[in-house]
This record gives structure tokens, C-alpha cells and sequence, in this order.
């Protein structure tokens, strides 16, 4: 192959290289985000989900904490010193003036036999503390993709609002050249000309506004999801109808008891309040005495040298005076071993660590008397704990229940100024007809014509507010009724 030959297929490779990139690149920046992806990118990625998940990593710890509590411990130690001076030979017990290096073992296991039930008692705990945190999560997750909700519908309103600024102004733009045809031939003043113009000019800093907007709603939404390229973000165009809830027939009972079964909030305090007497329980666990039983086995080992008697082979025996006779004075005399003492070598690592060994065994009581009031104080301490957690359960009950009743008074409110501003819509739609009509063969002037364009406008945007509020105070509603964030209809 020639070396133009690699030259124009490495361009080829370039150019294609190159419009893949680009291809990626464009692709991603249009990219539409709908509100299901909204809510899982926000679910996956929020900090405050992470922190909970985290929370869940500590009570799985918890967990296995209380669980390692059943099992026996086994540890072991080693030491070595050098001592100079008057010394004790570890082997022998004697005390010796000497240099010395001594090194000793050992390996204990212990288990406790009882402890006031307290090792049951925080495997218990640290099972509620589980349960507590998942459902921490899960509301931590309800919320994010509430609030998600509520910015992706906040958007959709900026957007229908801007759509309804921009066909009014081409109708706009359509009157001012129909105007300009009856001005010109004498049917209208010019001043009507002009009042058109002018209806013109506002509506397009309107249309800026809603621009603006725009731009904001979805900017907080970006920030909402931990977005940052702000740019190239946006939402894809949905058509978001009325959707009729089972809920909008529930009555308000039926909906805080629904509430009160299946909301996390009361669940939480539920557990936090069992967590509470537990903690009391095991606190007073403390009351009792406790049985702890262990194993030991240790050794040890030195370089000191032996000092032992050595019979002198070629004399081993010699006689020597123990005694004398009282009476006459005589000495006694008695053959023993010819003994001298020698110093001889250490015995081997290994051997000392055999012949050094020793075992020991047996159970431990502790029984508390005093402790300067600590573990009285401290049931006291866990008394106060579990009496407000008694408060916060009752509080949580008494917050869903209003809760509940605002999102429902909200919901059959917002439900009624839909229909309102729906048939407001109807009769300034009617009447801007009419107008038009009227205005376009010169039978009223540009100012009320203008006036009857912006009731009709108003009224639009009043029915787009009013729609995406209804659906947004429904879906509370349902999430109150039990329905989990993720599974609402929109």
C-alpha cells in the first residue's frame, strides 16, 4: 500500500469519525427530556436520595454490629522485651542480674453467656432501624418526584402561555394589515391603525416575558435535577389532559385513613417510637449482671541461659562431713554426687514454646452496684426519648390529617376554578369572535376590539394556570391516597 493510498483512508476515517461525533453530539443536545425520565434521572441522582441511601448502608452496619454481639471473640497477642538488671527468668522465676530478651504468647476467646437480654434487644433495634430508613427512602423519593412534577408542569404552563402570546400576536399582525386595507380606504380612522400597533408592541414584550419565562422554569427544573447545562436543556412538548382520579370520588375519610396506612410520615414515627422503647428496654439491660466466659492458652520463651548441676565424670562421688555425734563428738560422714553448676544454652525456640505453655479457663461475673447514677440517668434519659417520640407519633398524625384535608379543599378548589376559567374561556372566546367580526367590517373601533383581544388572552392564560394547577393538586391527592409517586398518571 502506498503511502496516499493511507493517506486518503485516514481522512476517510477522520471525516467519518468526525460526523459520528457531531451526530452524538447534536443528538444529545436535542434531546427532550419527559417527565418519567425527569423523575428517575432526579430519583437516581439526588443528594438527598443518596444521603438516605447511605442511612440504609449505616442500619445494614447496625445490623451486622448487633449480629457480631452473638458471636465469640478470639484475639491474640505477642510481646518481646530486652531487660537489663536484676531480671526474672520467665521460665524458671528467678531472679538474676543479667541482659536479657524474653518474648510471650497468648490467644483468648471469649463469649458472653448473658447480658440482660441485651444482644437481643439491639438485634431488634437495629431491625427497626432498618425498616426506618427504608421508608425515610421512599419518602425522600415521593417528594423528589413531587417536586419534579410540580417544576416539569411549572414549564408546560411557561410553554402554553408563550404559545398563546405568539398566535394572538399573529393574529395581531393580521389585524394590523386588514386595519391598514380599511384605513386606506376610508372605512377606519388611522387612530385605529395606530391603537393596533400599539396592541402590537405589548403583546411582543409579552412574548418576551414568556420567553424569560421559559427560560426560568426550566432552569429550575435543570437545578432540581442536578443539571447543569442549562442550554441545551429542555422538556419534551407532552399534551398533559385531565385525567379522572378514582380519588376526586373518595371522601375526605376515606382519604386520611388511606393516608394514615400506607404515608410514610406516620410510618416513620411509628418506628421511630418502637426504636424509642427499645432503646429503653436495652438500657435497662444494664440492671442486670453479666456472664462472660473465656478461654486462655499462653507461653513463652528467653535467651537466657540455663543454669543447671553437672556431675564431674571422672569423681562423681565424694564424701563429705554432714554431722557429728552430740555424745561423743564423733563426725559423720556421707558420700554424695560431685556436683558443680554450668551455665548451658537456651533450649530452642520451638521447644520452649512446648515445655512453656499453659491453659486457663472459667466464667466472669459482673454484677453493676454503683455507678454514680449513669445507668439510672441514663433510663430516664431513654424515659423523656420514648415520651417524645409518644408526641411526634400523635403530631405526624394530627399533620397528615390537615395535610389531607388542605390537599383535598385544594384539589375541589382548584377543580372549581378549572370549570370556571374554562367557561370564562368559552363566553371571552365568543365575544372576541364577535368583536372581530365586527371590527373587521368597521363596526367598532380598534380600542374595544383590543380590550375584547386582551380578556380573550387573559382568559387563556387563566385556563392554562387553572388546568396544570387541577392536575398537579390531584396527583397530591392521589399520593395522599396511597398511590406511590412513580406510578401516577399525568
Amino acid at each position: 500500500m502506498t503511502n496516499s493510498t493511507m493517506t486518503i483512508n485516514m481522512n476517510k476515517f477522520v471525516i467519518v469519525f468526525v460526523i459520528l461525533f457531531v451526530g452524538i453530539s447534536v443528538a444529545a443536545q436535542n434531546k427532550k427530556w419527559t417527565l418519567q425520565e425527569c423523575v428517575t434521572y432526579a430519583i437516581e441522582n439526588n443528594i438527598s436520595v443518596k444521603q438516605s441511601e447511605l442511612e440504609i448502608e449505616n442500619a445494614n452496619i447496625s445490623k451486622s454490629d448487633a449480629l457480631g454481639n452473638y458471636l465469640p471473640t478470639l484475639n491474640a497477642s505477642a510481646g518481646n522485651s530486652w531487660n537489663t538488671g536484676l531480671t526474672q527468668d520467665v521460665t524458671t522465676g528467678v531472679l538474676r542480674s543479667i541482659t536479657a530478651r524474653n518474648s510471650s504468647y497468648s490467644v483468648t476467646a471469649g463469649v458472653t453467656v448473658f447480658s440482660g437480654l441485651r444482644n437481643h434487644r439491639e438485634m431488634q433495634r437495629a431491625k427497626m432501624l432498618q425498616l426506618s430508613s427504608l421508608y425515610n427512602l421512599s419518602k425522600m423519593k415521593d417528594d423528589i418526584a413531587l417536586f419534579v412534577a410540580n417544576g416539569y408542569l411549572q414549564v408546560l404552563l411557561s410553554k402554553a402561555n408563550l404559545e398563546v402570546a405568539r398566535e394572538q400576536n399573529n393574529v395581531t399582525i393580521e389585524q394590523i394589515s386588514r386595519t391598514q386595507e380599511l384605513v386606506d380606504a376610508g372605512v377606519l380612522p388611522k387612530g385605529d391603525l395606530l391603537e393596533i400597533q400599539a396592541v402590537d408592541a405589548r403583546e411582543k414584550q409579552s412574548i418576551i416575558q414568556s420567553e424569560n419565562s421559559v427560560t426560568i422554569s426550566l432552569i429550575s427544573l435543570a437545578q432540581l435535577l442536578l443539571i447543569k447545562d442549562y442550554e441545551n436543556f429542555d422538556i419534551a412538548d407532552e399534551d398533559f389532559n385531565l385525567i379522572l382520579s378514582d380519588v376526586s370520588n373518595k371522601s375526605v375519610e376515606e382519604i386520611i385513613n388511606s393516608a394514615k396506612e400506607n404515608r410514610y410520615e406516620v410510618k416513620i414515627a411509628e418506628q421511630n417510637l418502637e426504636i424509642a422503647q427499645k432503646d429503653l428496654e436495652i438500657s435497662k439491660s444494664i440492671y442486670w449482671p453479666t456472664i462472660n466466659a473465656f478461654f486462655n492458652y499462653n507461653t513463652r520463651e528467653t535467651d537466657i541461659a540455663r543454669v543447671s548441676q553437672f556431675i564431674d565424670p571422672d569423681n562423681p562421688i565424694i564424701t563429705t562431713q554432714i554431722g557429728y555425734v552430740g555424745s561423743t563428738g564423733e563426725a559423720v560422714l556421707a558420700e554424695i554426687p560431685n556436683t558443680s553448676l554450668r551455665e548451658k544454652p537456651a533450649d530452642p525456640f520451638f521447644d520452649q514454646l512446648s515445655n512453656n505453655d499453659g491453659i486457663s479457663y472459667g466464667l466472669r461475673l459482673n454484677v453493676p452496684v454503683f455507678n454514680g447514677f449513669s445507668t439510672r440517668n441514663n433510663v430516664k434519659r431513654n424515659k423523656v426519648n420514648l415520651k417524645r417520640n409518644e408526641f411526634q407519633l400523635e403530631q405526624a398524625k394530627l399533620d397528615l390529617e390537615s395535610n389531607v384535608y388542605q390537599a383535598f379543599v385544594d384539589a375541589n378548589g382548584a377543580q372549581k376554578t378549572y370549570e370556571a376559567a374554562s367557561l370564562s374561556l368559552k363566553s371571552q372566546e365568543l365575544a372576541y369572535a364577535y368583536a372581530k367580526d365586527r371590527f373587521d367590517v368597521g363596526l367598532t373601533n380598534s380600542f374595544d376590539f383590543s380590550q375584547s383581544k386582551l380578556r380573550y388572552n387573559q382568559a387563556l392564560i387563566e385556563a392554562n394556570r387553572a388546568k396544570f394547577d387541577y392536575i398537579f393538586k390531584i396527583k397530591v391527592l392521589e399520593l395522599f391516597f396511597g398511590i406511590p409517586a412513580t406510578e401516577l398518571k399525568f
